[in-house]
C-alpha cells in the first residue's frame, strides 16, 4: 500500500517538475496562461448539454500546448483516467433519466441521456485537461502568484498554496505510518483493523497540529509576509498578448460560429 502513495505522491509533483521546462510556453507569463485557460473553461461549460460536435475543434488547443510544451501525454492522460470515475458517477444516470429520442441512425435509436453522457466526458475531458496543462506549463506557485496580481485576495491565494504544499506533507507523514505499522504487524498481509485505524487517525491529527505549528514558526523565522515569491521572474509583453488573443479569440470563435457545420457544408460544396 506504501509503495502505491509512494508512487501517488511522486505522479502528483511531477507536475510541479514538467513546470520547470524551458519551453516558449514555460516562458509565458503566467497571468497569459490563467485567463487564456479560464477563457477556454468558460467557452467550453457554456455549450448545450446535447452539444458534441462543437467541443471537437476545442481539442486543438491541449495538442498544440502538448506539441509546444513537449509534455509527455501518456502521463496526462493517466491523470485524466485517475478523476474519471467522478463524472462517470455523475453522468452513467443520464440515459435512465433523459430517454427522450434525439437521433436515429439506422435501426439504433439514441436518446438525449447518451447524448448528454457523452457531452459531459468531452467537457470534462476539456476542463480537466486544461487545468492539468495549465499546472505542468506554469506550476501551482506561479498561478497562484498570477491570481494575486489579477486581483484575487491575497488570503485566498496564500491559503490555496498552502494547502497544496501540505498536502504533500500530509501524504508523508500517512505513508510514514502505513509503512511502520506493515513492519511492526504479525498479521500475513499487514491488515489495518478498524480499532488500530481510529488509532492512526488520532495520531495523524496529532501529528498534523505539530507539523503545522513548526512550519508556521519556521515562516515567521524567515520573514514570510504573505507574498508569493517565486525564482523565474516574468513580464506581460507581446508575446503575452499575441497568446491571450489568439487563444481568447479563437475559443470565443468557435464558440459563437459553429465551425464543424461549416466546414461540413465546405466539405459538400467542394465534392459536389
Amino acid at each position: 500500500m506504501s509503495a502505491k502513495i509512494d508512487r501517488a505522491i511522486y505522479e502528483i509533483g511531477h507536475l510541479d517538475t514538467l513546470a520547470a521546462g524551458d519551453s516558449l510556453l514555460h516562458r509565458l507569463d503566467p497571468r497569459a496562461k490563467l485567463l487564456t485557460t479560464a477563457i477556454f473553461v468558460v467557452c467550453v461549460v457554456s455549450f448545450d448539454k446535447y452539444e458534441i460536435a462543437r467541443l471537437l475543434p476545442f481539442f486543438l488547443f491541449p495538442a498544440v500546448v502538448i506539441g509546444l510544451a513537449d509534455l509527455p501525454l501518456g502521463f496526462l492522460l493517466r491523470k485524466l483516467l485517475l478523476v474519471s470515475p467522478f463524472v462517470l458517477f455523475i453522468g452513467i444516470f443520464n440515459p435512465w433519466l433523459d430517454r427522450s429520442i434525439v437521433a436515429q441512425i439506422g435501426p439504433l435509436a439514441i436518446s438525449g441521456g447518451w447524448v448528454s453522457f457523452l457531452s459531459l466526458l468531452l467537457r470534462f475531458t476539456l476542463t480537466i485537461g486544461a487545468a492539468l496543462l495549465l499546472i505542468a506549463t506554469t506550476g501551482f506557485a506561479a498561478i497562484c502568484m498570477a491570481m494575486e496580481r489579477l486581483g484575487t485576495p491575497r488570503v485566498f491565494t496564500v491559503q490555496l498554496l498552502l494547502l497544496y504544499r501540505y498536502l504533500f506533507i500530509l501524504i508523508e507523514e500517512v505513508v510514514r505510518m502505513i509503512r511502520a505499522h506493515s513492519l511492526r504487524s504479525f498479521s500475513a498481509k499487514g491488515r489495518i483493523t478498524y480499532r488500530v485505524f481510529l488509532q492512526m487517525l488520532g495520531n495523524l491529527l496529532l501529528r498534523t497540529i505539530d507539523r503545522a505549528q513548526r512550519i508556521h514558526m519556521a515562516m515567521l523565522s524567515r520573514a514570510f509576509t504573505g507574498e508569493i515569491r517565486i525564482v523565474r521572474q516574468f513580464r506581460f509583453g507581446y508575446k503575452e498578448c499575441l497568446f491571450l488573443g489568439g487563444f481568447g479569440g479563437l475559443f470565443l470563435c468557435l464558440r459563437l460560429t459553429d465551425l464543424t457545420a461549416l466546414l461540413g457544408r465546405l466539405v459538400l460544396e467542394i465534392t459536389g
